[in-house]
């Protein structure tokens, strides 16, 4: 089983500054409290093929992931898939951006789960964990992006 949770949001930003935050994982742990430790191999400007390596906790346990940068359309389109072997793993993932009027920018989330083993069963719960939590996430994006990047 697999499924599908995503989230938008409007960022206060321009697309191009939006789009150099979010392509660097290491900020995730500014939005995502779940991410505990996060490094980018090889350590240079992320491209395609880029891997993110983290340690999250979910649902009281910790696990190792990593993620693959499989698209990089600068300043529009950001995608990755996990490559870590894990009960439920995120088999593509990304963000769509959209230059809005007045230096703003509309950005798109998606995960898409899927369950590995026994997580087959339990990938129903961390779907309804993550769509439970989307607009929040969503909210969270908004207001590290817009933290990190000074405004114009």
């Amino acid at each position: 089983m697999s499924g599908q949770f995503e989230a938008m949001v409007e960022v206060d930003r321009p697309v191009e500054e939006v789009f150099a935050y979010l392509a660097d994982g290491r900020n995730d742990p500014q939005f995502s409290p779940r991410v505990l430790r996060i490094e980018r191999v090889p350590d240079a400007p992320t491209a395609v093929g880029t891997v993110f390596r983290s340690t999250v906790k979910d649902a009281g346990m910790k696990t190792a992931r990593e993620f693959r940068i499989t698209a990089l359309e600068a300043p529009v389109k950001i995608r990755w898939a996990e490559v870590s072997k894990n009960s439920v793993t995120a088999r593509e993932g990304g963000y769509d951006l959209e230059p809005l009027a007045g230096g703003r920018t509309r950005v798109h989330i998606f995960n898409i789960l899927e369950g590995h083993g026994l997580g087959k069963l339990l990938v129903g719960l961390a779907l309804g964990a993550a769509r439970k939590d989307a607009e929040g996430f969503g909210a969270r994006i908004k207001a590290a992006a817009e933290a990190a990047i000074d405004p114009r």
